[in-house]
């Protein structure tokens, strides 16, 4: 009865083992049984249980080797995916890498340092926003000579005063504008700096190109009473000047108004904000009270509000003091004033007339009355002959400058049109100048 008793037990104590066993191994498993049943019924018990732990084992240990094989397969298709996936992420931030060398956003020069510069470096760089490295003042701030003591690069700083109600919307509108245009006509912006200053307060700074010739305004009115050969400008050296500023505000006016989504309107063209570079071409800059416009700027009647407009008196439209919309025919109002202001000496708001108005009156006929005479001074041989050619080029430049500044913004000139006429009336005047040189043997062109 033990015998039986025992072997029953055995036999359930087994079953239950196996009917708990993963299901790969229950096929071996059964076979140890019966085995086992076997060598019990013959009364062996001792040899039943050595074979079923000796099949066991022998199932177990094939079990682990294909259990080995299922990781070791998972673990490299793994590592595959892993392979493929991270040469595919390499390729794609290679094609974007060299997409962007392709077509760089800045020149070499200006890649050099865009980057971002700490309050400190420009403070350096500006012997602590020193009297002697002020280059000029705004209604928002104002411009500092910068040099980078890294690489003795000098730029220009632009800093924000902040207690001067609209400098942080103008600091984001100038941001807001220049990072929507790249263009070779416009002073390019390097980068910005918004910070801490040494007291504690919140600075705000923009980094620009550093122009050498400085603007346009210190060289038509220099504050010397004095002229010298040095600080004028010949009648050639104006018109180039002209010529270079009608190209930039024809390439850049049309980029900013055409070519912008949404589009750009400077509002604030004068000759303080044309810079020169050392060669004496025309950067425009300062976008700090420009407007972004909600569609593309070819309907001069676009709509944008004109409520709270800022500029500069004298060139700004006259129809924005009427609350007239904000338009591309603005900037060229701005622009006939500027190019009014390249040639007469008078002051605009003598006996109370405007410039346009001031020139309009000596057309035909009184252009002497108006002209700086400063730009005789680099003129060899100067007669009859020469005074009728320099009459008919001012006249003309003149008249361009009243045809972009007319009081009804439809009957303005277009900019792409001034600019043409303009190129006309410098290579008519260059050709007669030539032509002096070669009758007269003088060494200047008039």
């Amino acid at each position: 009865m033990r015998s039986v008793s025992l072997s029953s037990l055995l036999l359930l104590l087994l079953s239950a083992t196996i009917s708990s066993a993963p299901a790969a191994g229950k096929a071996g498993d059964q076979a140890a049984l019966l085995a086992f049943k076997a060598a019990a019924t013959s009364g062996g018990y001792g040899d039943a249980l050595a074979s079923w732990y000796t099949n066991t084992a022998k199932n177990n240990k094939t079990m682990q080797i294909k259990s080995l094989k299922i990781a070791l397969i998972a673990i490299g298709a793994l590592l595959f995916l892993a392979f493929i996936s991270a040469y595919a992420l390499n390729r794609l931030i290679y094609k974007k890498l060299r997409g962007r060398k392709k077509s760089p956003i800045l020149p070499p020069k200006s890649r050099e340092y865009y980057e971002r510069v700490s309050y400190r470096s420009l403070a350096n760089g500006t012997n602590g926003f020193s009297e002697g490295n002020l280059l000029g003042k705004g209604s928002f701030g104002a411009v500092y000579k910068c040099t980078f003591q890294y690489n003795k690069t000098i730029v220009a700083v632009k800093v924000f005063n902040l207690e001067q109600s609209g400098s942080t919307r103008s600091f984001m509108a100038e941001c807001k504008a220049l990072r929507r245009v790249r263009h070779r006509c416009l002073l390019k912006i390097i980068t910005c700096c918004s910070s801490i200053d040494s007291r504690g307060q919140e600075f705000k700074a923009l980094v620009f190109e550093f122009m050498p010739n400085g603007s346009l305004n210190e060289w038509l009115h220099p504050k010397t009473d004095t002229p010298t050969l040095r600080y004028t400008m010949s009648l050639d050296q104006r018109l180039d000047i002209a010529i270079d500023i009608m190209d930039a505000l024809d390439l850049s006016l049309d980029y900013l108004h055409n070519h912008c989504q949404p589009s750009i309107v400077h509002c604030d063209l004068k000759p303080s904000n044309i810079l020169l570079t050392k060669d004496m071409r025309a950067r425009v800059g300062d976008f700090g009270i420009s407007k972004i416009l909600l569609e593309n700027a070819k309907n001069p009647a676009k709509s944008c509000s004109t409520i709270g407009i800022r500029g500069s008196i004298s060139y700004v439209a006259p129809e924005y003091g009427e609350g007239a919309s904000i338009s591309v025919l603005g900037d060229v109002y701005s622009l006939g004033i500027l190019l009014l202001e390249m040639s007469p000496i008078d002051d605009m708001f003598k006996c109370s007339l405007d410039l346009h108005k001031f020139s309009e009156d000596a057309l035909p006929g009184r252009i002497w009355e108006i002209a700086d005479t400063t730009m005789w001074m680099h003129i060899d041989a100067y007669d009859s002959t020469t005074r009728s050619g320099i009459r008919n080029c001012l006249e003309s430049v003149v008249a361009l400058g009243i045809s972009c500044s007319k009081k009804q913004r439809r009957q303005r000139t277009s900019i792409h049109d001034a600019a043409i006429k303009m190129h006309g009336i410098r290579d008519s005047y260059l050709n007669f100048a030539r032509s002096l040189v070669v009758e007269h043997g003088a060494t200047t062109l008039p």
